[in-house]
């Protein structure tokens, strides 16, 4: 599991316009981020609580479709949250223009 989280973050911090990225268990707990400690454990909770929420809500829509990302943009930052059964990936960048 180790080799595979390296290769997601990798892959993502690859992108241009990357600030961050941090790879939450299921659990919400941080396994591996490019981001300072103070900082991913502050994305960890309140992005592991608006991604429950927002699968809750996807749900309660249509039973059976289910959350497969989710896009926040600030005028500071872009999050972009991608919830799978094994990870929470949490990319944050500058918007693009």
């Amino acid at each position: 599991m180790s080799a595979e989280v390296e290769e997601l973050l990798k892959r993502y911090q690859s992108f241009p316009n990357v600030v961050g990225v941090i790879i939450l268990d299921p659990f919400a707990i941080p396994i591996k981020t490019t981001m300072e400690y103070t900082l991913t454990v502050h994305y960890a909770g309140l992005i592991s609580t608006l991604t429950y929420k927002a699968a809750k809500m996807v749900t309660n829509l249509d039973a059976s479709n289910e959350l497969t990302g989710l896009r926040l943009r600030t005028k500071v930052h872009e999050v972009i949250v991608l919830p799978s059964e094994n990870y929470i990936i949490i990319v944050v960048q500058t918007p693009g223009t």
